[in-house]
Formats: structure tokens, C-alpha cells, sequence
């Protein structure tokens, strides 16, 4: 007679090796067909080029920046603006301060960095950057920033307090994304097997059993987070990750995510999507065209 608990236990199994392969093929590569990354039917797609997003941000001013194997770009703008030089950048968060941007990557066509990048700093919301660590070591494609430094992935969990020194965290997961919050310590990382959260700045880890398994995530604010799975599902949580409720469906493939506080009780999200940016201004329940909202 089958043994119900290793029958559960095998079937946990594919269906993690299942997700860990989705999560493998759309972390690096661009999505087949795609017309680029700008909101649909504006004139910003004319000028994006056809590359994977690994990275969105959202200022508090309403500046919406996209990282992209060909370099950052504003698609506040129409048509997009390209900004500084062009840089492979494959990890991507925002800092405290408006301005201030993290990325790491590989050097492009014409740049005098390292390769990999390392960790690269902009105060000037992209427009140049500066050398911090790692170069010619890393590349972090999993990056964020809390309020006690930067946490990313670049073959191995690494923390820092300034970006220049780090230090190796044991962890047995391989984050896809790791999404924090400039003004919080709380980190989340989407894995294949759940979500995995840590309230000391990436130190330590717990796992988040009661989660989705999301592929990207975000914070608003210190408390609210969004959670992305690989079908779009959209999950939201008010404590930081500790319990999420799942809300509406992105019915496009997903690149990046960001999220912002919005003018009432829900989050603001916005999406990436292999055919334009999509955004929510009710906290996940639906998504329209972001030139449309």
C-alpha cells in the first residue's frame, strides 16, 4: 500500500523542481516574442530595445526606471529616455535617498568597468555611477537595500553595512528575487520551495510556510508587501511577509515588480510584462495599461 506522507513528499518535490525550472528559465533570458518592456499602445515602446527587465523602480516622485540588459531607462517619459551609459544590469534596488540607485551586471559596449560590475552606486538616478566593491568578483543578480545596508546573491548570500565590506550569510536557498525596504530590516526572498524572510537585515532566515511560492516580490512600505507567482497570481501581505492573501492575476509574463504606498489602504504595483508595464491601484485586484492609470 503507498505511504501517503512520501507520496505527498515525491509529489512537493516535482512540483518544486517544476517551479525552480520556471524561475531558472525567466530569470536570465529575454521572453521570446517580447515587443520590449513599455507601457502598451504608447510611444515609448519605439524607442526600448527587445530585452529582458531585471529590474523596476518607482521614486517617490512617480519616476518609473527600468534595468535591462541594454541599461536604465525612464519610461515616465514618451518616448523612454535612456539614461547614462549602457550596462548589463542584472541586479538592480534603490537606496534611501532619491537618487540613489545600486546595480551590479556586466560592463557594456564602451564602458571602462570591471567584468562583472560588482556593486556600482548612482546618486544621480542613474545618470553616472561609481565603483563600490567586488569589482571584477561579483555579479549580484539578486540585490536590495535595508535600513542597516545592502543583501545580495551573487553565487553566495552576502550582507553589507556600506556596499564596500561583506560578509557570506549560510543560507540553504538560491533567492530569485530579494525585495527590502530602505527604511526596514526586513528582507523577503522568493525560492523555489517558498518564501524565506529575515527581520535582521539578511542574517538570518526563517521560512515563510503559510506563503505562495512567488517569484517576485516587493515592498510598499515597511509593512506591506507584494508577492508574484510565476502565473501572475498576485499575493499581498500587510505584516511584512509573515502571512500573505491572495488577490488578482497579471495575465502576462512577468519581469519585475515594484510597489509603492498608495493613496488609500491598497498598495500601488507596478509589473514588467513581456508586452508592456502594467500597473494596480487597487492592491492587486486588477491591472490595466500604466499610461491608462
Amino acid at each position: 500500500m503507498p505511504n501517503p506522507s512520501r507520496s505527498r513528499g515525491r509529489a512537493t518535490a516535482i512540483l518544486a523542481a517544476g517551479v525552480g525550472l520556471i524561475f531558472a528559465l525567466s530569470a536570465c533570458s529575454p521572453s521570446s516574442g517580447a515587443a520590449g518592456p513599455a507601457p502598451a499602445g504608447s510611444s515609448a515602446a519605439s524607442s526600448l530595445p527587445d530585452a529582458h527587465v531585471h529590474g523596476l523602480s518607482v521614486s517617490t516622485t512617480g519616476q518609473v526606471l527600468l534595468a535591462t540588459h541594454d541599461g536604465l531607462f525612464d519610461v515616465t517619459k514618451q518616448p523612454a529616455a535612456k539614461i547614462g551609459a549602457t550596462n548589463d544590469l542584472m541586479g538592480f534596488t534603490g537606496g534611501t535617498d532619491h537618487g540613489v540607485l545600486y546595480a551590479s551586471g556586466h560592463p557594456g559596449e564602451g564602458s571602462d568597468m570591471a567584468n562583472p560590475l560588482g556593486l556600482i552606486r548612482s546618486t544621480d538616478a542613474g545618470k553616472t555611477w561609481k565603483k563600490l566593491s567586488r569589482q571584477g568578483e561579483s555579479d549580484f543578480h539578486a540585490l536590495t537595500a535595508t535600513k542597516s545596508g545592502i543583501v545580495g546573491f551573487d553565487g553566495a548570500l552576502r550582507t553589507s553595512p556600506d556596499g564596500k565590506s561583506w560578509t557570506t550569510v549560510a543560507a540553504d536557498f538560491v533567492p530569485a528575487v530579494l525585495a527590502g525596504n530602505p527604511t526596514s530590516d526586513t528582507v523577503l526572498a522568493t525560492t523555489p520551495q517558498g518564501i524565506r524572510r529575515s527581520t535582521d537585515g539578511g542574517k538570518t532566515w526563517t521560512s515563510v510556510d503559510s506563503g505562495p511560492v512567488a517569484q517576485f516580490a516587493a515592498f510598499a512600505s515597511p509593512a506591506e508587501a507584494v508577492g508574484i507567482e510565476p502565473d501572475g497570481t498576485v499575493h499581498i501581505s500587510a505584516d511584512a511577509g509573515a502571512t500573505w492573501t491572495r488577490k488578482g492575476k497579471i495575465q502576462d509574463t512577468v519581469q519585475a515588480v515594484a510597489a509603492v504606498k498608495g493613496p488609500e489602504a491598497s498598495p500601488t504595483i507596478w509589473a514588467a510584462t513581456a508586452s508592456g508595464i502594467v500597473v494596480s491601484t487597487d492592491g492587486g485586484v486588477t491591472f490595466g495599461p500604466a499610461d491608462a492609470s
